[in-house]
């Protein structure tokens, strides 16, 4: 019997896989990759429409929420835990479930994407509401723990977003925005973890980092939310204060200091002159835009929520 989902198909270019060099079965691999790319380049209007749906929720305080099973799973969990080093997003507020529970993250929990009911489960469990933002994923787009937490976010009235890598599956049917990302057959034949899994990574990273800069947590293209935690992260964020302001490395270092080294604060601070505590004023009042709190939105620009 023939499985119609085409990450289950075998591919037809790769019989003798097993017998290539070492440097030739590198090359094959690698360059199958490039279809999660062109997947991903295919899919930008409907990621598109996904940030545009997703931004008023979140503007409002609502949740980023993640389910999937498997490798799926795990990407999500990736996905929500870099947001806060990233872009300062708060954990609560990026919620990854994963089929089996953290067990899962490690090793494969037999059985776990099977149950519908625990999706749902799991999604009315951290208490999903219609502020919030679930983002389902599944490469073969039929598992069964990914529609549970698909409908069960809808019937909360969550926006619910769908990632799969083969199209019309029901996982796509069923969510409000659907991500098609067309990878086809596996150069190890069902190995979802390779090409299905990579097209997924950057459609994660795509949609959530878009999000973060529509919601003001970038300047430019510089990562203004950032926190400096660390001695790494200190010298990031002094090098982004001088590039955003032109000052010298001193003064950069005392805003940062004054701002409890947070990057747009002190930015704010040395380009209006002001003290942080004025700054962090200013930045509320933009909704935390710094684009919008240096004065530099132009006529027919918008804020998320306006």
């Amino acid at each position: 019997m023939t499985d119609p989902r085409r990450t289950e198909q075998v591919h037809p270019d790769h019989a003798d896989l097993d017998r290539l060099s070492p440097l030739d079965l590198v090359g094959v691999l690698a360059a199958d990759q490039l279809a999660a790319v062109r997947a991903v380049q295919a899919a930008a209007p409907a990621l598109a429409r996904a940030v545009e749906a997703a931004l008023p929720r979140l503007a409002r305080g609502g949740r980023l929420v993640y389910a999937g099973a498997g490798t799926s799973g795990r990407l999500g969990v990736l996905d929500a835990t870099e947001l806060t080093p990233t872009f300062s997003w708060p954990p609560e507020r990026a919620v990854p479930l994963i089929a089996g529970g953290e067990a899962a993250i490690r090793r494969a929990v037999e059985g776990a994407e099977d149950d519908e009911e625990a999706g749902a489960r799991d999604v009315r469990g951290v208490g999903t509401g219609p502020d919030d933002v679930l983002i389902a994923v599944a490469a073969s787009g039929t598992t069964p723990y990914a529609l549970g937490a698909v409908r069960a976010a809808r019937a909360a009235g969550a926006l619910s977003i769908a990632l799969a890598n083969n199209p019309g599956t029901p996982l796509l049917r069923a969510a409000d925005c659907a991500v098609a990302l067309d990878t086809g057959p596996e150069v190890i034949s069902g190995s979802t973890r390779l090409k299905a899994g990579t097209a997924q990574k950057i459609a994660l990273n795509t949609l959530s980092s878009a999000l973060m800069v529509r919601l003001g947590k970038v300047y430019g293209n510089l990562m203004v939310d950032l926190r400096a935690t660390n001695a790494k992260l200190e010298g990031r964020a002094v090098r982004l204060v001088q590039h955003a302001t032109g000052a010298p490395e001193a003064e950069a270092y005392a805003a940062l200091a004054a701002a409890g080294g947070h990057v747009k604060t002190a930015v704010v601070m040395l380009r209006l002159g002001l003290d942080v505590g004025a700054a962090q004023a200013r930045l509320e009042a933009a909704g935390g835009h710094a684009r919008a709190a240096l004065g530099e939105v132009e006529s027919g620009e918008r804020e998320v929520g306006e």
